[in-house]
C-alpha cells in the first residue's frame, strides 16, 4: 500500500502538464465500456486479467498499440481504489472516499470491460475460462491479478472486526475501524503486526504505528500507551540504510519492537492477541490490547494456485528483467501476482509497466526483449503527519534514489509528495499509461550534478 515513488514525476511525462488538468479527467470518465457479465467477443488480441493498477495501466498502453476494440480487461469489481492512501485514511489524515473511483471511469475508453471473474487459465490453448463457463481466447495475455488477503488464516478473524479496538488498513471494510480504534484509545497496549507471508508494501504495517504515536502525543495520551510492533521478520526493514533510520525513529519515540513474532489468533471479545514465537516452535505469547492493527497474511489469488502459469508458490512465473513468462512467450505478468523478487508496491507497478510495454512491443515484432527491469520499487515511509522517509531500492536491496539528497532523513516535502502529489500522478498519468516510473527524473537529477 505504499505510494508510488518519488517527486514531481510529472516533469518526466512525455505529454506534459496537460495530463494533470481537471478537464482531462472529466473527459476520460465518459469513455464507453461494455457492461455485460460475459465477454462481448470470444477472442481479443490482448486480454488483461485484473483491473487494479497494473491491469488498467497496461490496458491503456495496449489500447494505443493495437486499438481499443482489440483489448479487453476482465475485472468483476465496480470500484477502483488507490490503496496507498489507506495508510493516511487509517491515521485520520484522509477520507476513504478520496481513494475510490468507479471502475468505469478509469477503464480506457473503448476497451472491453468484461465484468466477470477468471476461473481457470489454459495457456497451452491460449484461452481463459470465466464464470458461467465462458471461454475467451487471446493472442497475448497480461496477468495483473494482484494479491489476496487471508484474514481467515488468523483464528478469530475476520469476525473479530465486529468488535471495537481492532482495525486493518489493508481492507476497504476495515481501514476506517483503524481510525476509530485510535480515536477511542485510552490506555494500554497499541499493537501493530506484520505477518509471516509476502505482503504488499512491507512498510505499511509500521507507517500506521508512527501515525498512532504522533496522534497519541498530540492528544496527551502517549504516556498511557505502550506501542508495540510485533513482526515475523528479523529486521525492521529490508534495506539497511532505511532500517537504520527507522531504528532511530523507534528509539526516539520509545516504541517496542518484537522480532520473529507472528499473529495467529485474535480473541476480540477479550481484547487479546496471540503470537507464535518463530524462533521457538510451539511457544506462544498472549498480549492484551487497547488497540490492534492487523496486517493479514497474503498470498496469490486462488485461480493462480496450481495454475500452469505459476511457480510452486502460486505466483506468476516471469523473467525478472523482461516480465515475459518463462514458459509461454505470449503471456506476461505485472505487479503483486508475480514472483518478481522485489517489494510489491504501486511504485514497482509503475516501473514495471514501462519495461513491459517495451517487452510486448518487441514480442509483437518477433524480436527479443531488451529492456531490463532492475527491481525498482519505492516505499514512502510515513513517520508522522508531516514526515516521510522516501525509501527507493532495487532487486539487491540497494538504494536506487531519485534525488541528490539523503532520502533516509524524515522530510516534510516527501510527505506532501505522498499525500498530495502521488494521488494526482496515479489517477492522471499512471492509469492512463503515460508514466513508467521515476527513471527519467533520476537520470536528469544526476546528470545535473555532473
Amino acid at each position: 500500500m505504499s505510494a508510488i515513488g518519488a517527486v514531481p514525476y510529472c516533469s518526466s511525462l512525455r505529454s506534459g502538464v496537460w495530463l494533470l488538468k481537471p478537464g482531462m479527467q472529466k473527459i476520460s470518465s465518459f469513455g464507453l465500456h461494455t457492461a455485460a457479465r460475459c465477454a462481448a467477443k470470444d477472442y481479443y488480441e490482448v486480454l488483461v486479467l485484473g483491473g487494479g493498477a497494473g491491469g488498467i495501466t497496461m490496458s491503456a498502453r495496449m489500447k494505443r498499440k493495437v486499438g481499443a476494440e482489440n483489448v479487453a480487461v476482465v475485472e468483476p469489481s465496480k470500484t477502483h481504489y488507490y490503496q496507498p492512501l489507506w495508510t493516511l485514511v487509517g491515521g485520520g489524515a484522509k477520507q476513504l472516499a478520496a481513494s475510490a473511483r468507479p471502475m468505469g471511469s478509469v477503464m480506457p475508453a473503448g476497451v472491453e470491460w468484461i465484468k466477470s471473474q477468471v476461473t481457470a487459465l489454459d495457456p497451452d490453448k491460449n484461452c481463459v475460462w470465466l464464470e458461467n463457463d465462458i471461454k475467451v481466447s487471446y493472442k497475448y495475455l497480461i496477468i495483473a491479478l494482484g494479491i489476496s488477503l487471508h484474514y481467515e488464516k488468523i483464528k478469530g478473524l475476520p469476525e473479530g472486526f465486529n468488535y471495537p479496538k481492532i482495525g486493518s488498513n489493508y481492507s476497504v471494510q476495515t481501514v476506517e475501524k483503524t481510525w476509530r480504534a485510535l480515536q477511542d484509545f485510552k490506555e494500554g497496549n497499541a499493537i501493530f503486526t506484520f505477518p509471516n507471508t509476502p505482503v504488499k508494501c512491507a512498510g505499511a504495517p509500521q507507517k500506521i504505528m508512527y501515525l498512532a504515536d504522533e496522534y497519541l502525543r498530540k492528544t496527551g495520551r502517549r504516556s498511557k500507551a505502550n506501542i508495540m510492533f510485533n513482526t515475523s521478520l528479523g529486521v525492521i526493514f529490508g534495506v539497511k540504510k532505511y532500517a537504520d533510520a527507522l531504528l532511530e525513529v523507534i528509539k526516539d519515540r520509545n516504541i517496542a519492537v518484537n522480532y520473529k513474532r507472528n499473529l495467529i489468533e485474535v480473541r476480540a471479545d477479550k481484547q487479546e492477541a496471540v503470537f507464535e514465537n518463530l524462533d521457538k516452535p510451539g511457544v506462544t505469547e498472549v498480549h492484551q490490547y487497547e488497540m490492534l492493527h492487523v496486517t493479514p497474511p497474503m498470498g496469490p489469488p486462488a485461480v493462480l494456485v496450481n495454475s500452469p502459469v505459476s511457480d510452486a508458490g502460486g505466483w506468476v512465473d516471469v523473467d525478472k528483467e523482461t516480465l515475459q513468462h518463462k514458459k509461454y512467450p505470449n503471456v506476461f505478468g505485472i505487479g503483486d501476482c508475480t514472483n518478481l523478487p522485489t517489494s510489491k508496491t504501486a511504485a514497482a507497478v509503475a516501473a514495471q509497466s514501462g519495461v513491459l510495454d517495451k517487452t510486448i512491443s518487441l514480442v509483437m515484432k518477433n524480436e527479443m526483449p531488451v529492456k531490463k527491469y532492475d527491481g525498482y520499487t519505492s516505499c514512502p515511509l510515513v513517520t508522522g503527519y508531516n514526515k516521510v522517509i522516501l525509501a527507493e531500492f532495487d532487486y539487491n536491496a540497494q538504494p536506487l534514489e531519485t534525488f541528490p539528497i539523503d532520502q533516509s532523513k524524515e522530510r516534510v516535502t516527501m510527505y506532501h509528495m505522498k499525500a498530495d502529489m502521488m494521488p494526482l500522478l496515479y489517477w492522471n498519468a499512471l492509469l492512463k499509461g503515460y508514466w513508467g516510473g521515476p527513471a527519467p527524473v533520476r537520470k536528469l537529477m544526476h546528470l545535473g550534478l555532473k
